[in-house]
């Protein structure tokens, strides 16, 4: 399990990171968060502090990462299609922290960024970048999975 998670975390870096040297984004600074949040997931639903309940939820974002069914797949739109995934795990990481222990979150974080700013600054762009309609659907679908 471990290894497969580093070499994903490593695929996903790197397509990021091919891809902005390429193309221009608008959003390119929360896109390079996307590996740091998948990696923020897997260490939070491993994580025996943390309750049951919000260990599937995590586990059901880094199902989401992975999966190549989802709103904005990879597979088609390549790294872009990472901003869904961002989203989700935002809006899985925010739930955690309005009832949970920051400082395992701080723990884990292996990001550059202030983890609360990235949180809060995906949660407000995803509802402009993906859309209203599409960002519902997405909370729809996290709360009915989870």
């Amino acid at each position: 399990m471990q290894q497969k998670y580093e070499d994903y975390y490593k695929t996903i870096r790197k397509k990021i990171t091919d891809y902005l040297e390429r193309k221009k984004f608008a959003h390119s600074d929360m896109l390079l968060l996307a590996p740091d949040f998948f990696h923020l997931l897997v260490k939070m639903s491993m994580d025996n502090r943390v309750p049951k309940g919000k260990k599937v939820k995590f586990a059901a974002g880094v199902a989401y990462f992975i999966s190549p069914l989802d709103f904005i797949p990879e597979a088609i739109l390549g790294p872009i299609g990472y901003m869904d995934d961002l989203a989700v795990a935002a809006y899985i990481l925010n739930d955690y922290i309005n009832e949970g222990d920051l400082d395992i979150i701080y723990e884990h974080w292996a990001g550059e960024s202030d983890i609360l700013a990235s949180i809060q600054n995906i949660i407000r762009v995803a509802d402009s970048y993906l859309g209203g309609g599409l960002w519902e659907r997405i909370k729809q679908k996290y709360n009915q999975g989870a």
